[in-house]
């Protein structure tokens, strides 16, 4: 870009600031710079920055998040996933809750640029030379509904970021399965079973490459213990995810 259409385009910017001043991205309050959080969003925000369970990203006490030790949570002593390790940018309460509904149910595209840079950074642990990234596809159905696929433009933001290649189509749904928000862990892992595959012109691909899954949130982890399950049948190499949002239980 030419230093004259540089700065044609920071006039531009500037007017519409005047116009339009940066909002909080949760609220819609004034905030100084755009894909800010006002300060009470900012102080219902619990980004993940602490130790963390290696395999599923929940919280865990303490203060150091040492990326060579093992630290695992209760759940993931007794329940095997599929995967090596996982990061997450929020926990899903409070304002994380709030972006990652506004982003899958509100129709924010708008949210996808600053959200998907939160989960670049909580996904910088994982990155591998030369991995994919793909994200959790959604059914036709709930597509042609939502109008994009949000665990899709978080993946696209990450593999930019990273400099990595974005396969937003290597996972398809073979079948519609039902809204998994209120359903216990059993019946999602049920609800998911055979609902996932590799496309098979992606099969190739996949196979002996690393892989970062993401996702926008994960409760159970039965959505993407069958995305991995399905990607290690096609032959695909070490498996991380990252998700937005990750739900924790309530203490």
């Amino acid at each position: 870009m030419s230093a004259h259409n540089r700065g044609l385009r920071a006039l531009m910017k500037g007017a519409l600031r005047m116009v339009y001043p940066p909002q909080c991205l949760c609220c819609s309050d004034p905030v100084a710079e755009e894909g800010a959080l006002c300060p009470a969003c900012w102080g219902q925000a619990q980004f993940i920055t602490g130790a963390c369970c290696q395999r599923c990203a929940v919280p865990l006490p303490g203060d150091d998040d040492d990326d060579s030790a093992v630290l695992l949570c209760d759940d993931c002593l007794r329940v095997p996933r599929p995967w090596l390790r996982a990061r997450a940018a929020l926990v899903y309460r409070d304002t994380g809750r709030k972006l990652a509904l506004m982003l899958k149910h509100g129709d924010r595209l708008d949210l996808a640029p600053a959200l998907g840079d939160w989960v670049a950074r909580a996904a910088t642990p994982l990155i591998r030379p030369d991995m994919l990234v793909v994200p959790v596809p959604l059914h036709p159905r709930r597509l042609a509904k939502r109008k994009y696929n949000q665990a899709a433009v978080l993946a696209q933001r990450v593999a930019q970021v990273h400099g990595l290649t974005h396969l937003p189509h290597a996972l398809r749904r073979t079948r519609h399965t039902p809204m998994q928000d209120h359903a216990g862990s059993d019946e999602r892992f049920a609800n998911l079973h055979g609902a996932l595959a590799v496309t098979p012109r992606f099969a190739g691909r996949v196979q002996g490459r690393a892989v970062l899954l993401v996702d926008d949130v994960m409760a159970s982890g039965a959505t993407l213990s069958t995305a991995a399950e399905v990607l290690r049948q096609a032959g695909s190499g070490p498996i991380s995810v990252v998700m937005l949002a990750r739900a924790v239980k309530d203490t």
